[in-house]
């Protein structure tokens, strides 16, 4: 099986290419060729191809159709702040370059073969500004952010090429995903990550929501894993809305006071002394009301959260405890 990860050099990408080298199949199919695509991509093994420039580039695309993937996992993406602050890029990178790689991947396919997978990051800013209590499968989506307005549409066509049978689409809307790294990113959500790297290293933060905004949290391990087996799980097993391919990863609800409170307990550090609260309304709004997610499809699919918020900071920051 051939297997290309775009986006490999980020947070989740490296996280994803880690556990492809790591366990060497895809359900009960081997990886016999396993790709790295991102506009800079740190060493890697001989053994994973690099694909090095930007998604939107003629050339980079010319190589991703002579990759001639099986299995693509797609996360290269300009982020949710960034997207706003840039429409222009956004729209180049987020929806013409990801139906570019779409329309690729189903022309590359050999005749008689199997659609090529196609697993997409999503996102939950898909949904938008007030939300429902609970966020259902059937909750509408309304985005307040370009970023969500443009991963739905990609959500949508990639639905649409699943239907045509020349794609074999599953598209998963992540959470919040901890701890990213702390050089900027261009997300909002940043400081969910800058919570947790602060107090493991027992210094001060100041948070732009307040202490009962409630998030939705995933570890990045967690997520890599989701998207691993998002790739062979069985769709049909939504018997209502396996058309759509479109699903809310599990996630932890938690408020930023029971992510404080479990780093104190974790690092034996004074959480609530060394948080400060600065609530912004706009980035409230959008990152702290987050209200209970109906996830019961997504797991009856195999799909998981962290289990517990210990085991959520344990995973979010193994490389430092």
């Amino acid at each position: 099986m051939r297997v290309l990860v775009t986006g490999a050099g980020g947070f989740i990408g490296a996280t994803l290419l880690q556990l492809l080298q790591q366990v060497g199949q895809v359900g009960p199919q081997r990886i016999t060729r396993l790709a790295a695509m991102d506009r800079t991509l740190p060493a890697l093994p001989d053994s994973v191809e690099r694909i090095e420039g930007e998604l939107q580039d003629a050339q980079v695309q010319s190589r991703l159709a002579q990759f001639g993937a099986d299995l693509c996992f797609h996360l290269a993406a300009v982020p949710g702040g960034a997207a706003e602050a840039d429409p222009a890029l956004s729209r180049r990178v987020n929806l013409d370059a990801t139906l570019d790689l779409f329309n690729l991947l189903a022309e590359g396919r050999t005749r008689g073969s199997a659609p090529p997978v196609v697993v997409y990051a999503s996102t939950i800013a898909v949904y938008g500004t007030p939300l429902p209590d609970p966020v259902t499968p059937a909750t509408p989506t309304r985005p307040a952010l370009i970023y969500g307005a443009h991963k739905r549409a990609c959500e949508i066509l990639l639905a649409d090429a699943t239907r045509r049978g020349v794609l074999d689409g599953r598209s998963l809307r992540l959470p919040g995903i901890v701890a990213r790294p702390r050089a900027a990113s261009g997300l909002v959500s940043a400081f969910m990550s800058e919570l947790l790297h602060a107090l493991a290293a027992r210094k001060s933060v100041t948070l732009p929501v307040g202490p009962q905004a409630t998030a939705w949290w995933m570890s990045a391990q967690r997520c890599a894993e989701n998207l691993l087996h998002a790739a062979t799980m069985d769709p049909m097993l939504d018997t209502q809305g396996h058309m759509e391919r479109t699903w809310a990863l599990p996630v932890l609800r938690l408020s930023m006071q029971e992510v404080v409170d479990t780093l104190s307990a974790l690092f034996g550090v004074e959480g609530r002394a060394l948080v400060r609260y600065a609530p912004q309304e706009p980035v409230e709004a959008v990152f702290g009301r987050y209200p209970v997610l109906d996830d019961r499809i997504a797991r009856r699919l195999g799909l998981r959260d962290d289990g517990t918020a210990a085991e959520l900071v344990r995973q979010a920051l193994c490389d430092l405890s």
